[in-house]
């Protein structure tokens, strides 16, 4: 630096880059001299890229002046060649002139002389060591692609203002904070937030920071970002939102992230999912169980064709899922835009073995119950499972046995099912039809070949039920059937012959079934079956 003339705020020049525009800089120079003007001359030492405005003048004492520095590319490419910094310097001249007039319109400093700077008989001063360096948007998003944090931060901190350079962005509209995240770089993230970015600022497809860095699983950049207060919520311009991200992508740490910030669980894409939805359809299954552990809804209908999320698992045929959405009480009748239920869109893909875990197989259970042998026909070539259970471990026939549906328990023998099927608590359908003196069911399960002998889990048969009800006809049918008659039976039973009786499915009148099985003894036997 030479004596006469200060350069501020340093003899580095930065020249801002923008596309499709003037490309310059400023430089200020001031005459340090306290009583003497100063004449100046500033020339770059590459003629062919610079215009320097002005070139020359003169400047009172203690007083300032403004140069611009415009940079003209003549390259295709709109970042020069050499970035941030350049081997570019300017030459500046310097010369005290006693009583020179000093003109107020600086479009007239150029007609300095030349012959000021070069007499021999005036000391001129020459510095040579103002250099340039490059900034602007073009700068910053390239040095941020090349991950170049020294120079990012340089250049940071010769623009003016800094936060608005921060928030640069690319022909595509992503901003410098976008391409870091693009590149999983937390550590350029971290530098950038330090000069203050709007976090909140979307990339040209819409998306926020925070929803960029959750799309792409980066936990400690979703982190850095919520320490900035981004806002866990859906961004108007973006489709999805920061938790929809998370449970799409199975990214489950963020999804707690977002969760502790309080981002709304239920809150909806712009076609109207849930991040519940997303998660199934996914098969992120960890994030479904997160967000049903917080309590997100299962009851939403999409705006598309109105499914929850239980129709999408029926779709999706995810037996596991649909357990899942049940046991947090997903409500297997709701219906779409279409009029179907979860089912119904299941056997549409072909997933008819989801009957039961969808618990449409209670339909199956209802019919039996009530004997409707037509309905019962129609849910099993629907896909009900014939050995299906319910809660109780009860198949059809269990159901229908105990009713004294015989055409019902017919049916389902020639259909293959599981004659000898136990419940929960060991019981069979013939352990069911004695219980409630269902003589004609006995006499069908027992030539079918139901083991006579089954015993429940605390080890009682059929026969021992039968002598506690003193049913002695239905005894006899089992007596026949190859059951073993055991004379103390009816002691360890412990029934008293004139209580009600009740077996665990039910209570119903001795007196009844009594007469039930007389009424066998008087009018059927063995060989009329």
């Amino acid at each position: 630096m030479d004596r006469l003339i200060s350069l501020e705020p340093s003899n580095l020049v930065p020249i801002r880059i923008r596309k499709g525009q003037r490309c310059y800089g400023e430089l200020t120079l001031r005459n340090v001299m306290y009583t003497m003007p100063v004449a100046f001359r500033l020339q770059p030492m590459d003629k062919n890229h610079y215009t320097v405005r002005p070139q020359s003048g003169i400047i009172s004492p203690l007083t300032t002046v403004t140069i611009q520095i415009t940079y003209e590319s003549h390259q295709h490419s709109v970042v020069p060649e050499s970035f941030p910094y350049c081997d570019d310097s300017f030459l500046l001249h310097s010369v005290v002139v006693p009583g020179a007039a000093v003109k107020k319109s600086t479009s007239t400093f150029d007609t300095i002389p030349n012959e000021w700077f070069t007499s021999r008989k005036k000391q001129v001063f020459i510095d040579s060591a103002i250099k340039v360096m490059f900034v602007g948007s073009p700068v910053l998003t390239q040095l941020v692609i090349n991950g170049a944090m020294d120079e990012i931060r340089d250049v940071l901190d010769k623009s003016d203002p800094a936060w608005k350079a921060v928030e640069s962005a690319d022909a595509d509209g992503r901003t410098l904070l976008h391409l870091a995240i693009s590149q999983h770089r937390p550590d350029l993230v971290q530098l950038l937030l330090e000069f203050e970015p709007d976090v909140e600022v979307p990339s040209g497809s819409g998306s926020t920071p925070l929803e960029a860095a959750a799309a792409l699983g980066e936990t400690l950049i979703v982190e850095l970002l919520l320490a900035h207060r981004a806002n866990v919520e859906r961004s108007e311009p973006s489709s999805w939102g920061s938790i929809h991200f998370a449970a799409g992508g199975g990214h489950l740490e963020i999804l707690k992230l977002l969760l502790l910030k309080n981002a709304n669980i239920n809150a909806l894409t712009k076609d109207g999912n849930s991040a519940l939805h997303i998660a199934v359809e996914e098969r992120r299954r960890d994030c479904a169980r997160e967000l049903l552990t917080n309590d997100a809804r299962t009851d939403i209908r999409n705006s598309n064709d109105g499914d929850t999320p239980l129709h999408i698992a029926a779709a999706l045929g995810d037996d596991h899922m649909i357990k899942l959405l049940l046991q947090k009480g997903a409500n297997k009748d709701i219906r779409n835009k279409v009029g179907k239920t979860a089912y119904d869109v299941a056997a549409e893909h072909g997933h008819n073995r989801l009957y039961d875990a969808l618990r449409l197989g209670e339909s199956l259970s209802i019919a039996a119950w009530k004997g409707e042998v037509r309905t019962m026909q129609r849910l099993l070539e629907n896909g009900a499972s014939l050995n299906g259970r319910d809660q109780q471990g009860w198949t059809a026939l269990h159901r229908a046995s105990f009713k004294g549906h015989l055409d019902a328990v017919r049916m389902l023998i020639q259909k293959g099912i599981d004659i000898n099927a136990k419940d929960v608590d060991g019981y069979t359908a013939l352990h069911c039809a004695v219980e409630s003196g269902q003589v004609e069911v006995i006499e069908l399960l027992v030539k079918k070949g139901a083991e006579v002998e089954s015993k429940t889990k605390k080890g009682v048969t059929a026969i021992q039920i039968a002598e506690s009800l003193n049913y002695s006809g239905i005894t006899r049918i089992l007596i026949y059937g190859g059951a073993t008659k055991d004379g103390s039976s009816v002691k360890k039973y412990g029934l008293p012959p004139t209580s009600l009786v009740s077996f665990g499915k039910g209570k119903i009148k001795k007196k009844n079934v009594m007469n039930v099985g007389n009424s066998y003894e008087r009018t059927r036997t063995m060989t009329a079956i």
